[in-house]
């Protein structure tokens, strides 16, 4: 009887887990399914070359435009910011924490980096509206109220923690027995953080940077607040722009009817952001084999 019982209660468990893991499957298919449906509407009616390479974006003012290159080169400016601000700090502060600091100070220095990845982003977003772009503004007066640099750097304070923590765990993954061999051939402290641990934990780097800029094309309201809605194609970060999780958010407001053209341009922008993350990670997985078989 107890061994019935114990194997009764297993099975329970594998339905479970296997029910757990079928949800996870089951709402990406769905996303993916109303994503293609909504938007092989809107590309019925829209070109997909005027989609694509556009260089306008009116959708809620009168005349229509559908050129999505203003969201498209609003997020890559936020993007490019935040990894110029965050890939570097982030690196350079992991490899202190895993070859530098003491017990003590890790011990202070990892639960400020949490402190930082806990803060709500809306949060971020008013601290770049009232304390970054003030500062911007006394070097440089012709900043707009709402810029992408502000975004951008209030972004790459955000995945900041995310780049160290993650490259610290790779780092201090790296076999001890690589650091000693080094050290008994004469290389210095900095030669050995710099040719042999950077490059053997460059596997989990890579994964770092490419979750550090997911987040970053995926961020919302850090951006909405301190970016603007303004969808111009520019290459000024001192310029007001409009990302293309900002516009989802304009549009999510409610005020479009359901099922007008408008309202697809919401599950059209978001279909491209969805294929551009995919693309992102399959990508870095590849990569990131790459390296393994080097490494590992």
């Amino acid at each position: 009887m107890k061994q019935s019982h114990i194997r009764y209660s297993e099975k329970l468990l594998e339905i479970l887990f296997f029910l757990c893991a079928a949800i996870s499957v089951v709402t990406t298919i769905a996303v993916i399914v109303v994503l293609a449906v909504e938007t092989y509407g809107f590309l019925k009616q829209v070109p997909v070359t005027e989609f694509l390479f556009g260089t306008l974006w009116t959708p809620l003012l009168e005349p229509k435009s559908y050129g999505l290159l203003p969201l498209l080169s609003g997020t890559m400016l936020i993007v490019v910011g935040a990894s110029l601000v965050a890939l570097p700090i982030g690196v350079a502060s992991a490899v202190y924490l895993s070859e530098y600091a003491s017990d003590k100070t890790r011990r202070m220095l990892k639960p400020v980096l949490e402190v930082l990845a806990g803060i709500p982003t809306v949060v971020y977003g008013f601290f770049a509206l009232t304390f970054v772009t003030p500062i911007i503004k006394i070097f440089l007066p012709e900043t707009h109220v709402f810029n992408a640099a502000s975004a951008a750097i209030v972004v790459g304070i955000m995945v900041l923690p995310m780049v160290a923590s993650l490259c610290d765990d790779a780092l201090r993954a790296v076999p001890a027995s690589l650091r000693e061999g080094a050290y008994s051939l004469g290389a210095t402290s900095f030669e050995v953080t710099t040719r042999v641990v950077l490059p053997a934990g460059l596997s989990g780097i890579f994964a770092a940077f490419v979750l550090a800029i997911s987040r970053a094309i995926g961020e919302t309201m850090a951006v909405t607040l301190a970016a603007g809605a303004t969808p111009n194609l520019t290459l000024n970060p001192l310029e007001s722009i409009q990302t293309m999780t900002a516009y989802i958010v304009q549009v999510s407001l409610g005020d479009t009817p359901a099922g007008t053209l408008t309202y697809q341009t919401l599950f059209a922008v978001a279909a491209v952001l969805f294929l551009i993350t995919l693309v992102l990670n399959i990508a870095a997985n590849s990569i990131m084999k790459r390296f393994q078989e080097v490494y590992e």
